[in-house]
């Protein structure tokens, strides 16, 4: 069998609707694993789910796993941005920032923890960005949240690693999304000038990196921080 393959595995994405998290579900489904994708916004593949509701998110896992037997891998990859300089940012900007992409992700983790260790191929990815990394002018909320990511990860690594569940980290530099294309041309250039590849990644690219870390392929990597940035950091 193909050391990539993701056979009989069963994901649970959040996110699912968004650029980076359609090309995530894709890429799984490509690798065989039976996918749940689960955003705010529900669409034709993904089902609705706020991930700030405790409740809901708790219920998702319980059926998804319900459902296909188990949960064996678990990607979150729903974020968002609310962008000020320091002195200008809102308290809700802060607060709705870190509770989608931080908090969610431990309310997650927590969830599906009891699944992750009576699997044999718990993984669990979650999607940072370099800019919790290097900090970003006017994202003080969003590099404090992406940050906080990695060490959430690298704890619930020593934690779930005496189960054999692995818990790893992507860090996107610039990616061409919806959500991107949205920014000045300015900033866009400036961005990609930075990298050392000379272009924006594509969703893929992240993509493919996640199911790097979810398969066989990465069975001794835990607690790692794997950078999709084209070189943007140490530019």
């Amino acid at each position: 069998m193909n050391a990539l393959s993701l056979h009989g595995a069963v994901a649970l994405v959040t996110g699912a609707a968004g650029g980076i998290g359609q090309a995530i579900c894709a890429a799984l489904r490509a690798a065989d694993a039976r996918v749940v994708g689960a955003d705010l916004d529900a669409g034709r593949e993904c089902v609705p789910c706020d991930v700030t509701d405790r409740e809901q998110l708790e219920a998702l896992i319980t059926r998804t796993a319900s459902e296909h037997g188990g949960l064996d891998v678990v990607i979150h990859a729903a974020g968002i941005t609310r962008d000020a300089i320091l002195w200008k940012l809102a308290d809700e900007d802060w607060s709705a920032v870190m509770r989608v992409n931080l908090d969610a992700a431990f309310l997650l983790l927590r969830a599906a923890a009891p699944h992750l260790r009576n699997s044999s191929r718990g993984s669990v990815v979650l999607i940072s960005s370099i800019n919790g990394e290097r900090g970003k002018l006017g994202q003080s909320n969003y590099a404090a949240s992406k940050a906080g990511l990695i060490g959430l990860a690298k704890s619930a690594a020593q934690d779930l690693g005496r189960d054999g569940a692995r818990v790893n980290v992507v860090a996107p530099g610039f990616i061409d999304t919806a959500m991107t294309q949205s920014l000045p041309t300015e900033i866009r250039q400036r961005a990609i000038a930075e990298t050392v590849l000379g272009r924006a990644g594509r969703p893929e690219d992240v993509a493919g990196a996640v199911v790097f870390l979810c398969s066989g392929l990465a069975q001794h990597i835990t607690g790692q921080v794997l950078r999709v940035d084209g070189g943007q950091l140490m530019a």
